[in-house]
């Protein structure tokens, strides 16, 4: 397999060495309509095109073989979301549409994150939402859905809504060490992210189960109006806590959410001197020893760090990486999730991306598939303008069914895509010695559970 990577040292060295080498093996020509194909390890299974140009968002996939559903979160003129099966993967179909009511009068984004939770033998699907203050449904932060009787379409139900004036960025449902199951979500006006009680939500609280709230710790610098960006929760077998990572203002914050009505934070990472002074997304390994922070950022690598300082408790602040990958550094990539060793990145033009984390400070290429199909520089312009000439475009979301090692990726305008990579036939902690812990929860059992569980 080509090694399309560079090897790097910490801090603001391994930015400036990643942007001065390229990655060293051979790169898809950058013909007009945008790079094509794929490595020779990746099959593709299915791909259903989605109508319009940035339309498609966020992805979730449930993890039980028996409920093969894929939730695709719809954008801008689109906003809703859309129920993929992948009853047959080879043979993907939409199975549900839902748009918002009225959607020539809403304003804004739409909402690009959605999640899928269990409670009680139930299934939930929570999808976000972000539309402009004063506009139609400006202050709904998420809608809850009852998913239970798929693939039966006319049995989901709405059963919730989160209010919270100019929406939410991201939604991050956990199944708590405690038996709780949370939904961690991020106001795109607030300096915090929310934490809210799924059995309050649900009895119809008054306060819609807010329990607590995770303070951005940079709030009050010029940066920090909008807070937290993406929000992920996991526990710790080892320390036996539950720890929440949150890519915002001032860069990445990790905080002890053991118990989240009063959170605790434990350390911050920067990228060296400020460098970092935004997130968009932190992807901790599954032993929580490490974690890809990626920044969103045009010719920025993804960046390693080693956590123990931070966890030991005796650095408040990491600021040197020790490692960074990047599939083109012309490019940027958007977000991902780890299966150790795996590190799958949906890299806007650079579509899915993998790579090998087993060599923290040089991680390598696996393989990838180019979704894309656009010429460089042509993505994003913004709310108001949304045709622009950045490089945010193409992959948005990434997902992986743990059973059966199938992939999933969102691009934003080209639809959902399925792969599937050779050797790679599922993922479970105890093949690699590490915890049995990932972005996918082990609804029925809870963490502790299912750091031991074998599948």
């Amino acid at each position: 397999m080509p090694d399309r990577t560079a090897r790097a040292g910490g801090g603001v060295g391994l930015i400036a060495c990643l942007l001065l080498h390229a990655a060293g093996g051979p790169t898809a020509a950058q013909a007009p309509g945008g790079k094509t194909g794929g490595s020779p390890n990746i099959t593709l299974m299915s791909h259903v095109p989605l109508d319009g140009y940035f339309t498609v968002g966020g992805l979730d996939l449930e993890q039980e073989p028996e409920r093969p559903y894929a939730y695709l979160s719809r954008m801008f003129d689109q906003a809703g979301f859309t129920i993929v099966s992948l009853a047959d993967p080879a043979n993907a179909k939409v199975l549900y549409d839902w748009r918002v009511d009225n959607l020539a009068l809403h304003v804004g984004v739409g909402g690009e994150s959605g999640r899928y939770f269990k409670r009680r033998s139930r299934y939930y699907y929570v999808k976000a939402f972000l539309f402009e203050r004063g506009t139609p449904d400006g202050d709904v932060g998420a809608v809850v859905f009852d998913v239970t009787g798929l693939p039966a379409v006319s049995q989901i139900k709405e059963v919730g809504r989160i209010r919270s004036p100019g929406g939410f960025i991201d939604v991050f449902p956990y199944r708590h060490s405690d038996g709780r199951v949370l939904i961690f979500a991020t106001p795109w006006t607030e300096p915090r992210a929310n934490v809210y009680d799924v059995d309050k939500l649900l009895a119809g609280d008054p306060n819609q189960g807010l329990i607590g709230q995770v303070p951005n710790p940079q709030a009050g610098l010029p940066q920090s109006a909008n807070g937290y960006h993406d929000a992920y929760a996991a526990y710790d077998p080892a320390s036996q806590r539950d720890r929440f990572y949150g890519a915002g203002s001032g860069g990445f914050h990790v905080y002890d959410v053991t118990k989240p009505e009063e959170p605790k934070f434990l350390f911050s990472l920067t990228g060296g001197a400020g460098v970092v002074s935004y997130g968009h997304t932190l992807a901790p390994t599954n032993d929580g020893r490490y974690a890809v922070a990626f920044t969103e950022r045009q010719f920025w690598p993804v960046l390693v760090f080693d956590l123990k300082a931070g966890l030991e408790g005796s650095a408040a602040t990491l600021s040197s990486p020790v490692g960074g990958w990047t599939a083109d550094w012309r490019d940027a990539s958007h977000t991902g999730s780890v299966l150790w060793p795996y590190v799958f990145v949906a890299a806007f033009e650079d579509g899915l991306q993998i790579f090998n984390l087993i060599d923290p400070q040089e991680p390598k290429t696996e393989g990838w598939y180019y979704t894309c199909v656009c010429a460089h520089q042509t993505g994003f312009g913004g709310i108001r303008n949304v045709r622009g000439t950045s490089v945010f475009n193409g992959a948005a979301d990434v997902a992986v069914r743990n059973a059966d090692g199938l992939i999933a990726m969102t691009d934003y305008t080209s639809g959902f895509w399925a792969f599937r990579m050779a050797g790679f036939r599922g993922w479970s902690g105890r093949h690699w010695k590490v915890p049995n812990i990932s972005r996918e929860q082990d609804w029925d059992h809870g963490p502790a559970e299912q750091a031991r569980r074998e599948r």
